[in-house]
């Protein structure tokens, strides 16, 4: 095998707590028997990261390591990228390569919910009556303070939750008793309190009693404490799609949680479809406008440009005009739809070619019969004739 995979962890001094990040490696190596899968911690337990590397470098070309830490904070942006500069010159054949922290994944406050549903099944049909209070392990870090607290959005936004909190046990504000104390005020009729962690130890034991604290002070409510996140598939899938990445030297967008492109809980129906990816691009495209200027008359909704040019006329371009403005006549929408001729648009051999405005939808090798369903499907009711699709500008 010329690749290992690496995965780091942060490392505790309780045993139990490296034995639940254990389970985590040998599951994700049985997933991936194709690759040497090995483990190393950035500190308190053994081996190092350092030893780690060293090792996985002795025997393989590639070594991609993956840090199996929620949020992107000190351990993940300085402690990595250093110890990796230190050996990569002691391995010069060694391609080392390394990914992103788990990080705001829908995937993730899918398993948020999961974790929910098993503490109490009847959040699922009344969430309504259910507060939810999500603590994090809190960071010096202010991206990773806010990326989770955007995770905790993506879960509230999936249930209509009466309410739903981030707060945090350690290091930076809100803290969970001034958070508690705070939702008691709201009198749920239940609350849920889970811990984004991905294992047990110290800190869901301290969680534990202040639930246990604020269930004694406030007894009328009805207050429960949820698992950690542990091992659950979703981590498996982050990994998983981590690693690709780095192999492939692609990266998600920046927008991976766009309820366009993935199914959100509460968002299902408008993932996917040439609809929803044209509604997206055109609702970007008027976030990008200056204030509109005052006309006396309705703005054109889309402006068609089809070459002109000698080769696209050859193969009927002109014909095509001719029937696209007769079939928006036809639907009398001459004040909606303007189609322009133009000169070359550089994709020569390829034509006709014909692009809608604003919609940035570039057709090519079109023909005259095709107007009527360009019209109809693409102007009128906006969904995409894919057929005819080469490219989609932005």
């Amino acid at each position: 095998m010329t690749t290992c995979v690496l995965i780091v962890g942060h490392g505790s001094r309780r045993e139990k707590s490296n034995e639940q990040f254990l389970e985590v490696v040998q599951g994700f190596a049985i997933r991936h028997p194709s690759y040497t899968v090995s483990f190393g911690y950035v500190e308190l337990a053994s081996p190092s990261l350092e030893e780690a590397l060293k090792e996985a470098a002795k025997h393989h070309k590639k070594v991609v390591v993956i840090p199996l830490f929620l949020f992107a904070a000190g351990h993940v942006k300085n402690d990595i990228p250093l110890m990796l500069n230190r050996v990569r010159p002691k391995f010069p054949n060694v391609e080392f390569l390394s990914t992103r922290a788990l990080g705001v994944d829908s995937r993730l406050a899918k398993a948020i919910d999961d974790r929910l549903l098993e503490k109490d099944s009847r959040i699922k049909d009344e969430p309504h009556e259910y507060a939810v209070v999500v603590i994090g392990r809190g960071s010096s870090d202010p991206d990773a303070n806010g990326d989770f607290c955007k995770l905790v959005r993506l879960l509230q936004e999936g249930r209509p939750f009466a309410e739903v909190q981030a707060t945090f046990i350690a290091i930076t504000n809100p803290r969970v008793p001034r958070t508690l104390d705070l939702m008691a005020r709201a009198r749920p009729a239940r609350l849920i309190v889970i811990p984004y962690l991905l294992f047990g130890g110290v800190l869901v034991e301290r969680m534990e009693k202040l639930v246990e604290d604020f269930s004694k002070k406030y007894a009328w409510i009805d207050c429960q404490i949820a698992s950690p996140i542990g091992v659950h598939e979703a981590v498996y899938e982050v990994l998983e799609e981590r690693l690709q990445q780095a192999l492939s030297g692609k990266e998600d967008l920046s927008c991976d949680n766009c309820q366009y492109r993935v199914e959100m809980p509460g968002h299902v129906e408008n993932a996917g479809g040439l609809k929803a990816l044209l509604w997206s691009l055109r609702h970007s495209y008027t976030h990008t406008q200056a204030m509109p200027a005052d006309h006396a008359h309705p703005p054109m909704q889309k402006h068609v440009l089809v070459c002109g040019n000698v080769d696209c006329s050859d193969k009927g371009s002109l014909p095509l005009i001719e029937n696209l403005r007769r079939e928006i006549k036809s639907k009398d929408c001459q004040k909606k739809y303007l189609v322009t001729k133009t000169s070359c648009m550089g994709r020569c051999g390829e034509g006709p070619n014909v692009i809608v405005y604003p919609d940035g939808i570039f057709y090519r090798d079109v023909e005259a019969k095709d107007a009527a369903e360009l019209v109809e499907e693409h102007f009128v009711n906006d969904r995409l004739v894919s057929r005819l699709v080469d490219n989609i500008m932005q």
